[in-house]
C-alpha cells in the first residue's frame, strides 16, 4: 500500500507539471551595459533579456523599434554624468543587432563638462528593486573596469579621466563585491535552494551530507570556471532546463527509496523524457533531442544502479556532482555575461565563487539541523511523511519548470 501512495504522489505531480499554466517566472533579474568612453562623452550599448520587458508590462516578442515606452526608459534610467551636470544623448537610444532571447540599444553621450565620468543606472529598480546592472567600461587609454550597480548603489564614479583609479569603487567591484553576489545568488536562487534541500531529506548522517555537499561544490565549480573562462559556453535556455530536471529527478528519486523502489517510477521519467524528445524532434522546444534521450538513459542507468545497492549514499553523491556540473553553468551566466578582461577574471571567478559556497554552506547549516532533528523526534514517525511529502512538492515544482523552460 505504501509502495501505491508515493506512486500515486509522483504520478500527480507529473500531471501537474504537463499541464502548466502559462508563466511568467523570473530568475535573477539582470542587465548589462557596456561603455566606450572618449574625451568628451561616451558610447553606451544596454543588453536586457526579453523576458524581462514582461516586468514592465511590454511585449518580449514585439521587435525593439516597435517599443517607444523601453527606449524612453532607457534614456531616463541609464545616465553618464560628469561634473555634476547629466551628459545629454546625441539621439534617442537605436536598436542593434541582438543575440536570441535579448534587446540590444544602443546611443551616444556628450558631456558639457568631461573629465570626471559618472556611470548610473535605475534599470528596473521600480518594479524589480533586487535588480542588477552590470556596466562595463573602456576607458579612453583602453583599460577595463566594470562594476555591479544595485539599489544600494546606483552610481559608480570613474575618477578622473587620463588618473589612475585612486579608489577602490573607481576601478570597480572588487572580491568583496563578488563574494557578496555570489551569495545573494545562492540566497535568490530557490532552483538551488530546492535542488539542496531535495538531496537532504534522505541524508542519514552528517557524513553522508558532507559527500552530498563535497560533490556538488566541486561539480558547479569546474563548470563555472569553463564557462567563465569561456572554454564551454552551452546554451543558458538548456542549462536553465536541465536545473529542473535535477530537481525533479533527485525528488523523484527520492520518493522512489521510500516507496521501496517500484519499477514504475523508472518507467515514468523515462516513458517522459522519451515523449519530450519526440516532440523535440518535431522541432517543439529548447532541449535537444539527443539531450533528452541521453537524459533518458541516465535516468534509467541511475535507478538501474541504486536498484542494485543497499546503501546509496556514495551513487547519490556522484548525482550530487553530475548535476553540480550543471548547476555551474547556472551560475556562470552572470560572470560569462560580463565578458570580464583576464585581469579581472580571477578576482571575480574566486570571489563569486566563495560567496556560492558561503551561501551554500549557510543554506545546509539551516536545513540540515531541521531534517536530523525530524528524523530522531518520535522514532520518526513525522520524518517519513515530511520526507514524502516534501520529496513530491519539489518533483512537482521540478517538472513544472523543467517543462516551462523547455517549452516556453
Amino acid at each position: 500500500m505504501k509502495r501505491v501512495v508515493h506512486l500515486v504522489l509522483v504520478l500527480i505531480a507529473l500531471l501537474c507539471a504537463l499541464a502548466p499554466r502559462p508563466a511568467a517566472a523570473h530568475g535573477r533579474s539582470l542587465s548589462y551595459s557596456s561603455w566606450k568612453l572618449s574625451s568628451d562623452g561616451a558610447l553606451v550599448r544596454v543588453r536586457i533579456p526579453r523576458l524581462e520587458l514582461t516586468r514592465l508590462a511590454l511585449d518580449p516578442v514585439l521587435e525593439p523599434h516597435k517599443q517607444p515606452a523601453l527606449i524612453r526608459l532607457l534614456a531616463e534610467s541609464v545616465l553618464l554624468s560628469s561634473r555634476g551636470q547629466p551628459c545629454a544623448p546625441s539621439a534617442e537610444p537605436l536598436p542593434v543587432a541582438a543575440p536570441d532571447g535579448w534587446v540590444v540599444y544602443e546611443w551616444t553621450l556628450k558631456c558639457a563638462d568631461p573629465g570626471a565620468p559618472v556611470v548610473s543606472s535605475t534599470l528596473l529598480l521600480d518594479v524589480a528593486p533586487s535588480h542588477l546592472h552590470f556596466a562595463r567600461v573602456e576607458m579612453p587609454d583602453g583599460s577595463v573596469r566594470e562594476a555591479v550597480l544595485s539599489e544600494a548603489q546606483a552610481s559608480w564614479s570613474l575618477g578622473e579621466l587620463g588618473a589612475t583609479a585612486s579608489t577602490p569603487d573607481a576601478s570597480g567591484t572588487g572580491l568583496l563585491g563578488y563574494l557578496v553576489l555570489g551569495i545573494e545568488h545562492i540566497a535568490t536562487g530557490y532552483d538551488h535552494i530546492v535542488f539542496v534541500l531535495a538531496l537532504l531529506l534522505l541524508a542519514a548522517s552528517l557524513r553522508e551530507v558532507a559527500g552530498l555537499v563535497t560533490g556538488f561544490t566541486i561539480g558547479h565549480s569546474v563548470t563555472l570556471a569553463l564557462a567563465v573562462l569561456g572554454v564551454v559556453r552551452p546554451d543558458p535556455a538548456a542549462v536553465e532546463a536541465l536545473i529542473a530536471f535535477s530537481i525533479a529527478l533527485v525528488a523523484a528519486e527520492n520518493s522512489w527509496l521510500l516507496g521501496g523502489r517500484p519499477r514504475a517510477v523508472p518507467a515514468v521519467v523515462v516513458v517522459g523524457l522519451a515523449a519530450l524528445a519526440a516532440a523535440s524532434l518535431a522541432g517543439t522546444g529548447a532541449v535537444a533531442t539527443s539531450t533528452l534521450l541521453g537524459l533518458a538513459l541516465f535516468s534509467w542507468c541511475h535507478f538501474g544502479l541504486l536498484d542494485r545497492t543497499s546503501r546509496p549514499a556514495q551513487l547519490r553523491a556522484a548525482v550530487a556532482f553530475a548535476f553540480g556540473l550543471v548547476h555551474g553553468f547556472g551560475f556562470a551566466g552572470i560572470l560569462a555575461e560580463m565578458e570580464l578582461p583576464t585581469d579581472r577574471l580571477v578576482t571575480a571567478l574566486f570571489g563569486f565563487n566563495a560567496g556560492v559556497e558561503v551561501g551554500q554552506i549557510a543554506v545546509v547549516a539551516l536545513i540540515w539541523p531541521l531534517v536530523h532533528s525530524l528524523a530522531r523526534a518520535h522514532d520518526g514517525r513525522w520524518y517519513g511523511r515530511v520526507a514524502e511529502l516534501g520529496s513530491a512538492a519539489i518533483c512537482g515544482l521540478g517538472l513544472f519548470l523543467f517543462v516551462t523552460r523547455t517549452f516556453r
